[in-house]
This record gives structure tokens, C-alpha cells and sequence, in this order.
């Protein structure tokens, strides 16, 4: 059956109040936008707390369900038979047709579940579930009734005009992206980070992205990976702008300068610091890192306790309680796997010491960078701005 229609079903955004009408305006313009991709003509409209996408000619099936798969905010996706002619009569020969079209011959159960928000219509729901089971029944042998569990559950709603439709195809959930403000995504060239980042925006946050590049230490390449991967992401959180500072200059500053057990938290310090200023600079709310506790030297209670210190801004970190598989898990999902495993080194894999410290004491921290705070400061506004700018999308 070719459909012309999709039922477009959300879930958190029916428990909002009376500003629901707000995530439902923001879910149909993240949906107009994610059919700009595909060929053909679509229109999105919303009426009576039901979100409809109607193609507008010819369009290809998998591509369509491909790309509403990737709008956060969608629970269900649900091609529909949609008819504005109400009259009984020709609701139940398009059911026969339906039936037949999508189910043909193959023995099935079923369930009739009908819904009248249009509570003129003559004829009751129950009266509506009787007959046209009764209807399916008479005409295809291999049916039979299942109300429990059925292989089909059939709905039929009676609305201003009329849904007839049985698959759900689920969505990806969450929230619709630019609805709970903006944060800035720590991104490198790992795995860990470009899930984070897919993981807030599914609530909601839009993305902005900071890069560290440490040329000639580490490859064009790499850099080319890290916006790879932003683009990758960007399929699920919409446009990403991805900021690619050179951190060359304070990476050696600190290696001549400081002690090298220590060099990873200090990195780690200046990078959020540097972050932190540049999501202020694009009126971001928040820093989203990858982290994961106890994962790498980094990323022990301690060394986090460490590196928080430096920031005024919530720092998100969705991965915290994750073990690496169920991140790859993840990064194998949503597409960022295979480009995070090229072996292309970041800065974080550089100078790095043979044993670094992984439960910094914090004055001994403080007191290192003091002796270079003046210095590294000046670096630090330098590089953000210095840093180059890529659109991602």
C-alpha cells in the first residue's frame, strides 16, 4: 500500500500544561526540517492534538521513515489510510481494502480498536469494533479474533476526517531539539562524546560543539574525523556549529612548565575554561562532556571534582554511569561508531604521561597553574579567538 499520510504520535509532550502548543510547534519544525532531505513534497500540520505529515506526491517509503526516525519529540510513527468521506459504508470497504492490501493472505489475529472524537457520529465505538471485526472475519478465512494479544491491533478513528492504520513504527522519543535551551558538546574524535552529545539533545538541548586541535601533533585528518562525527550527530540535534580551537601553544606551555603527572588535569582545566567562555559567547547554558566515571585516569571522582572547579555552568555528563559497552552499544545505534574507531589521534592522547596523577590533590592543582595563570590566560583568549568555525549539518 502506497501511504499518503503519517500519524505522527508524541508521548512526554502530553504531560506539558497549557504551553504543550509550544514542543508541539517545535516538533513540526524539526520534522519540515528532516523532510527537506528527502525527495519529494511533505506538509506537517497539527490539529486537535494529532500531528500529521501528508506527502504531496511521489516519495520514497524508507526514506521518509528514516529521517522521522531521527526527530526527537516522535514516540510513534504511523502510516495512515486517512479518508474525509465519514460515511460508515465506505469506512468499512476501506478497512476490507486495507486489510487485504497490507495483510493479504497470510494467517493472522487480530483486534478492532475505533475511537469517535467526533462525538456526533451515529454509531458507537463498541457497536463500530463489532461490526467491522465481523466484516474482516467474513471476508478473510485465515483471520481470527485476538483481543488480547493480537498479531494486528486494527485502529480506526473518527475524526474530522478518518485514520485507518495499524503499524506504529516507534520513534527515537525524547523532546524536540531547541526546547530546553543550548549547551556547548566537549567533541573528540572518541567514541564517548558524540553519544553525550546525542543524548542531551534528545532532551530537548541544542548543540554547539568545541573542538581541540593540536597541530602538527595531531593530523588534519583528525580533524576532519571530529567533523565527521558532528555531522553524524547533527542528523539527530539539527545544524551544529563546531568550534575548532587550536590548543597547541597550552599544551607545550603546560609540558614545559608544570609537572607531568599533572598534565592531563591541567589540559582538562583549561579546555573546560575555554569551552565555558565560548558557550557564553554563543549563549549557551551548559557544557556536555562525554565522561564516564572511573573509565580513564581523567575521569576519576577526584579528577572530575578537579576539573568541575573551573566552571560557573552546569556541566552535563550523560554517560557517567555507563560502562564502556553499553556506550558503544549505543554509538553503534545511532551511526558514530565506525568513524570514532579510525585511528586518528586527538590532543587528549598526546603528551600524555606514563603516570598520571588520578586522585589530584586540588591546592597542589591550583598552585601549578598559579605560577602559569597569567600567561596560559592570555593563550586561552588567543585561542578562542583564533578558533575557526564549521558548520555542520
Amino acid at each position: 500500500m502506497v501511504y499518503q499520510s503519517f500519524l505522527i504520535k508524541y508521548a512526554e509532550i502530553g504531560t506539558k500544561g497549557k504551553n504543550r502548543y509550544l514542543f508541539e510547534d517545535a516538533l513540526i519544525h524539526q520534522i519540515r526540517n528532516a523532510l527537506k532531505k528527502v525527495d519529494g513534497k511533505f506538509l506537517a500540520s497539527k490539529e486537535s492534538g494529532r500531528i500529521y505529515v501528508q506527502a504531496q506526491g511521489g516519495y520514497d517509503y524508507d526514506d521518509v521513515i528514516e529521517a522521522l526516525q531521527r526527530v526527537f519529540g516522535i514516540a510513534w510513527i504511523c502510516p495512515v489510510l486517512q479518508m474525509e468521506d465519514k460515511d460508515y459504508g465506505s469506512i468499512k470497504k476501506a478497512v476490507l481494502e486495507y486489510m487485504g492490501e497490507v495483510y493479504q493472505d497470510r494467517p493472522y489475529t487480530f483486534k478492532v480498536e475505533s475511537r469517535r472524537a467526533d462525538k456526533e457520529y451515529p454509531i458507537h465505538s463498541e457497536q463500530i469494533n463489532r461490526d467491522l471485526g465481523e466484516a474482516i472475519l467474513g471476508r478473510f478465512p485465515q483471520a481470527k479474533v485476538d483481543v488480547h494479544q493480537p498479531d494486528v491491533l486494527l485502529r480506526v478513528e473518527i475524526r474530522k476526517v478518518v485514520n485507518i492504520y495499524s503499524q506504529m513504527i516507534p520513534g527515537p522519543g525524547g523532546m524536540p531539539v531547541g526546547t530546553n535551551g543550548k549547551a556547548m558538546l566537549l567533541l573528540s574524535g572518541g567514541i564517548d562524546s558524540p553519544v553525550a552529545g546525542y543524548m542531551i539533545a534528545k532532551r530537548g538541548v541544542k548543540i554547539d560543539a568545541v573542538y581541540f586541535h593540536a597541530p602538527p601533533y595531531t593530523s588534519e585528518r583528525a580533524k576532519q574525523k571530529v567533523v565527521d562525527l558532528a555531522k553524524l550527530v547533527a542528523r539527530y540535534s539539527g545544524p551544529i556549529p563546531l568550534y575548532v580551537v587550536n590548543f597547541t601553544d597550552i599544551q607545550l606551555y603546560l609540558y614545559e612548565k608544570c609537572p607531568h603527572e599533572e598534565l592531563t588535569i591541567l589540559m582538562r582545566r583549561y579546555m573546560m575554561r575555554i569551552a565555558e567562555r565560548l558557550a557564553r559567547n554563543t549563549d549557551g547554558l551548559a557544557l556536555i562532556t562525554g565522561e564516564s566515571i572511573g573509565q580513564v585516569a581523567s575521569q576519576t571522582v577526584q579528577s572530575l571534582a578537579s576539573t568541575n572547579e573551573v566552571c560557573s555552568m552546569p556541566v552535563f555528563r550523560p554517560l557517567i554511569g555507563f560502562d564502556k559497552q553499553e556506550i558503544v552499544d549505543i554509538s553503534q545505534k545511532i551511526g558514530t561508531f565506525e568513524t570514532s574507531i579510525q585511528p586518528y589521534e586527538d590532543c587528549c592522547t598526546i603528551f600524555v604521561a606514563k603516570h598520571p596523577v588520578i586522585k589530584p590533590d586540588l591546592e597542589r592543582i591550583r598552585k601549578s597553574e598559579e605560577s602559569v595563570k597569567e600567561r596560559l590566560e592570555e593563550m586561552a583568549e588567543t585561542a578562542i579567538q583564533t578558533a575557526e568555525m564549521v558548520w555542520c549539518d
